[in-house]
């Protein structure tokens, strides 16, 4: 008997039912019921439906006086007890905060999500003038140096890009993968640079990178690549060798 693909098992109902999770933690603010049946293509009631059912749950919350609803606090623990047991995070954390305080600058955690990569968790600058916390935005994989980086240095993540997509940026990822990092400017919003370095485990795979974030009239493109990028590819270097990776090693040259 041939196997079955993991597509003949799904459950429709609960594909709709994380349809409208996902899209309720994309919107980032409460959404009445009607916007979500408009993104979703989904009827009214069964979106009610769905969501008194997580209501029920603690995973949604209504406003009354809106009639709007946002995600709950049940959503937030399960979140939060995904990232305390998250392997990567928690041996990645302690060198990023380090990091954070050498250089202060925001430092964020970015791992890829299909197309893009997902900004999974930060530590903050001091400065006065610092760029809104992005935690949880997305940016496109090709475009931004956080996945640059991954694609650069992972043949698997390249496979998964379409001919169209690499085409732009394939001269670039070999001097990528050499010089350990890149930067960018205006990816994520404007007036706003980016660096990132990726990090590596045990197997040679990249599970994602390590990204400062900053105003671009402060990351200068000297201080990119005088301080900036040196620091944070040696922080990149740290957190792979906590994960098991000893190839950065392997390549050095001992004369």
């Amino acid at each position: 008997m041939p196997p079955r693909q993991k597509e003949s098992y799904s459950i429709q109902s609960v594909d709709n039912a994380l349809d409208v999770l996902e899209a309720l933690c994309e919107e980032g603010e409460e959404v009445r019921i009607s916007q979500l049946s408009q993104r979703l293509g989904m009827n009214k009631t069964s979106i009610f439906r769905l969501l008194a059912t997580f209501e029920n749950r603690g995973y949604v919350e209504k406003e009354q006086s809106s009639g709007k609803y946002k995600l709950g606090i049940s959503a937030y623990e399960m979140g939060q007890k995904f990232l305390s047991r998250m392997g990567l995070l928690r041996k990645a954390k302690p060198v990023i905060e380090r990091l954070a305080r050498e250089c202060n600058e925001a430092l964020y955690l970015a791992v890829p999500r299909g197309d893009d990569v997902l900004m999974l968790d930060m530590v903050d600058t001091l400065q006065q003038v610092k760029i809104i916390p992005l935690v949880g935005n997305r940016y496109p994989i090709t475009a931004s140096s956080a996945g640059q980086v991954i694609l650069a240095n992972s043949e698997t993540h390249r496979n998964n890009c379409t001919l169209e997509e690499l085409a732009v940026i394939n001269t670039q990822l070999s001097e990528i993968r050499d010089a350990g990092g890149c930067a960018d400017r205006g990816i994520m919003g404007e007036g706003i640079a980016s660096l990132a370095t990726p990090l590596i485990d045990a197997q040679g795979n990249v599970p994602g990178s390590l990204c400062l974030i900053g105003p671009e009239f402060r990351l200068t493109q000297e201080k990119i690549e005088k301080t900036l990028l040196p620091q944070l590819i040696e922080a990149g270097i740290v957190i792979s060798s906590k994960l098991g990776y000893v190839g950065h090693f392997l390549n050095k040259d001992p004369y």
